[in-house]
Order: structure tokens, then sequence, then C-alpha cells
């Protein structure tokens, strides 16, 4: 963002998350980066108003942010019910090996997708413009950027490596006849690694959200959908401590709490992308 002495810029380190001015016509101008790359809005408020009007982007970014929203929640929606399934399958003893790597391999593959995606909405979310009041541009598809700069960008392209880390993972699980050290190298590490980058993720993002600082919102959809994917996340990562296999003994560290791990873990993704369905434009 160019720099302006009449800006007033807040975020996390390096990133700007929220910018302040103040319009010709007076009042206050916002914009704020989940707020635009998600909703493609941006609030001002007229002099003396206690309510913000929006400046909403065009009607081709706007669709298009509908359309990629909608493919990403329906994705984690059902990526998380699959895994929440396999994990209760493996904890209740109603499939094999095979049939548990099977439908978490499917769980996996919507989470791809709906990580790809989520990085899709990013880059081809609407571009804050300085100067005046203020716009929203739409500028033309892209199915990739680089920009690392941006906390929102590094939030969801962490995400979508984690998703991709997952996938060595559950093709690994396919592998038969595996000994100790195989299975903690070949499955359990790029497990851990995966609930690590999720970790990461969840924390960008709520420095996204919070504009670097510790807050409490409990009216905005948004920190709602970063919360509950967190949590997810956190159980992800306590589900893969407790499945490292023991050298000496061939078994779990815990069984019951990796399977409930992730089952729970699983549910939370489904419902943040049921809620992610209602922060659309």
């Amino acid at each position: 963002m160019p720099k302006d002495p009449d800006q007033r810029a807040e975020g996390a380190g390096p990133f700007t998350t929220r910018l302040t001015w103040h319009p010709p016509g007076g009042g206050t101008a916002v914009w704020e980066s989940r707020l635009a790359r998600r909703r493609g809005l941006l609030a001002v408020h007229p002099p003396g108003a206690a309510i913000a009007r929006h400046i909403r982007a065009d009607a081709t970014g706007v669709a298009r942010l509908r359309r990629l929203n909608a493919i990403a929640a329906t994705a984690f929606v059902i990526g998380g019910a699959l895994f929440a399934a396999g994990a209760g399958v493996a904890q209740f003893g109603s499939g094999d090996a095979t049939t548990c790597a099977s439908i978490y391999f499917a769980g996996g593959v919507f989470f791809s997708t709906g990580g790809y995606v989520s990085l899709l909405q990013v880059v081809n979310a609407p571009r804050h413009v300085p100067g005046g009041e203020g716009a929203l541009v739409t500028g033309r598809w892209r199915w990739w950027s680089y920009e690392p700069r941006r906390l929102g960008w590094l939030s969801v392209f962490v995400l979508f490596t984690g998703t991709l880390v997952f996938a060595v993972d559950l093709l690994d699980s396919f592998l038969q006849g595996l000994n100790v050290q195989q299975v903690n190298r070949l499955i359990w590490a790029p497990d851990v690694v995966g609930c690590a980058l999720f970790l990461i993720s969840g924390h960008l993002a709520l420095a996204e959200i919070c504009h670097g600082r510790f807050c409490w919102r409990r009216r905005d959809l948004g920190w709602w959908i970063v919360v509950v994917n967190q949590l997810g996340s956190v159980l992800f990562m306590v589900s893969a401590l407790a499945a490292y296999t023991r050298p000496a003994t061939g078994s779990l560290v815990n069984a019951d709490i990796a399977n409930w791990g992730t089952l729970v873990g699983a549910l939370c993704f489904s419902l943040g992308g049921f809620l992610q369905y209602a922060e659309r434009p």
C-alpha cells in the first residue's frame, strides 16, 4: 500500500490488515483485509453517522467471490464429514484399515480442493485503490500469484500447503507391510507437519482479523469461522501426537484420543464450512 500521511495503518508485524483515512467529503473510510477479500466490502462512516455504509466491489467481483466462497465452503463441509466418518470407522471397528484409508483419502481430496479454492479467493479478490473514498477494483482472473506480503494470502497458502502434506500421509497409509519406523516416518511425520501448518495458518488468520492483537469479536462471523477452524487444527494436532507408534510395543500412544481428536476436529472444519456459506458478498 502507498504511504499517505492521512492514512492510519494497522496490522501484525510488517503486514497491513486495516487502513483508516478521511475522505474529501468528511467522515472516515476503513479498509479491512478480510472484509474486502471475503465479502468485497469497504466501510465508510459519513460525518456524524453512527452506522457505516459499505462500498461494494463491482458485479463481476461480487459474483466471482460468491462462486468461489460456495465451492470452498462445500469442499470443507464434505471433507470434514469424510474425515469424521473415517475416524468413526476406526474408533468403532466397523471397517478395516483400507476402508479407513479410503475414506480419509476422499476427505483429503476435498480438503485440498477447499484449500486451493480459498487461495483463488485471495488471488482474485477485489483490490483496494487508495484516494478519495477508496474503491475495490476487480482485476483479471488468475490461477496463481505469489504475494507473501499479504497476510491473508500467506495464511491461505500455508493452509493449502498443509492439505498437500496431508495428501502424502494419506497416500502412504495405503502401503502394506511397513515396520514401526516406516510407519512413523512415512505416515505419522507428514501428519504432524500438516497439522503444524494448519495451526500456523489459523494463527495468521487470527492475526489478520484481529489486526495483530488479541480480540474477542463475538458478533463477527469471520472471527467465529477462524476460531472454529483453529480449534479443529488444535484437535488434529492432539490426534496426530496421540497416533505416534511406540517402537517398543508397536502400539499407538493413545488410539482413542487419536480417533476422537480427528473426529471432533473434522466436525469443527465442517462447521466452519457451514458458517462460511454466510460469509459471502
